[in-house]
């Protein structure tokens, strides 16, 4: 077992973005607003303390002296000491006051720390980029522990996709979108999955640049340089060209080159300036 101050952090106003939210990306964390006068704080603070290294990396216990920090305790609107709030992902996700018994806590605890699914999810997405494979066996661990883990399937439908899996990858995403609904990364693996897959049929970025430009007024070639570019990460002109396309013929080729570029916007996602921009081209050039 590691040291019980291992898990513990004092912290203070100057110091709790890095301490607290920017931590709290990658485990939660448990911030304790209490004061040297308070009897109910030295109460509640060795349990804190004792169940942080019991727990052994679980969670984070910060430690925050409200007197010292006045500015902090109001902005997460202590009115009382001892106050404690979990923090995960740089959200409040709970809080309680006062010394609670310790069963209570442990309670508390289990109610905001990740499940055992939940925690594997969390290591494929550090295998993901450069071990897919290992990626692809704790994702699969996660859904014999949770089947209907959402957050797995569309991870494991994205691995599928490196893997270039495309049938496996397309049923979980058609499994998933029988609820009626897909999560936005849910569709953007969609979205990608169509491109890798119609880019397959192009041969790649030169032999589909060759076709189009040896036959320029053949508007389909076109659409395929752009699923091609697409695949290989160059977006912008991949909807440069299909802006063209929609521009020269909006209801022929067009219809296919709007769907490409609806799927190049999914990609890069909603916070993207660049997705944004085509966007309103795409609206423009349609009506």
């Amino acid at each position: 077992m590691a040291e019980a101050n291992a898990w513990v952090i004092e912290t203070n106003t100057g110091n709790f973005d890095r301490d607290v939210m920017e931590r709290s990306d990658s485990v939660p964390v448990v911030v304790d607003f209490w004061a040297q006068w308070c009897g109910p704080c030295r109460m509640l603070g060795p349990v804190l303390e004792q169940l942080a290294a019991e727990y052994d990396g679980k969670f984070v216990l910060a430690k925050v002296e409200s007197d010292a920090n006045p500015q902090l305790a109001a902005a997460f609107g202590v009115q009382s000491i001892p106050f404690v709030v979990a923090v995960s992902d740089r959200k409040i996700i709970d809080q309680f006051a006062g010394a609670l018994p310790e069963p209570q806590i442990r309670a508390w605890l289990d109610g905001i720390l990740p499940s055992e699914a939940e925690q594997l999810v969390a290591k494929a997405a550090g295998q993901e980029e450069n071990a897919p494979a290992e990626a692809e066996a704790t994702l699969r661990q996660a859904l014999e522990l949770e089947s209907d883990h959402s957050g797995a399937r569309i991870a494991l439908a994205r691995v599928l996709l490196k893997l270039n899996r495309y049938d496996e990858s397309a049923a979980i995403l058609d499994e998933l979108e029988q609820r009626g609904f897909l999560e936005p990364e849910a569709q953007k693996v969609k979205s990608a999955l169509q491109v890798e897959s119609i880019a397959e049929q192009t041969g790649g970025v030169d032999a589909a640049r060759a076709a189009a430009e040896e036959n320029p007024d053949d508007l389909e070639l076109r659409i395929r340089l752009a699923d091609a570019l697409a695949a290989e990460g160059e977006y912008q002109e991949a909807l440069d060209l299909c802006l063209s396309v929609i521009q020269q013929d909006r209801s022929g080729a067009g219809v296919p080159a709007r769907d490409t570029m609806l799927n190049v916007i999914n990609l890069l996602g909603s916070s993207s300036d660049l997705a944004g921009e085509y966007r309103r081209k795409l609206a423009s050039a349609l009506y």
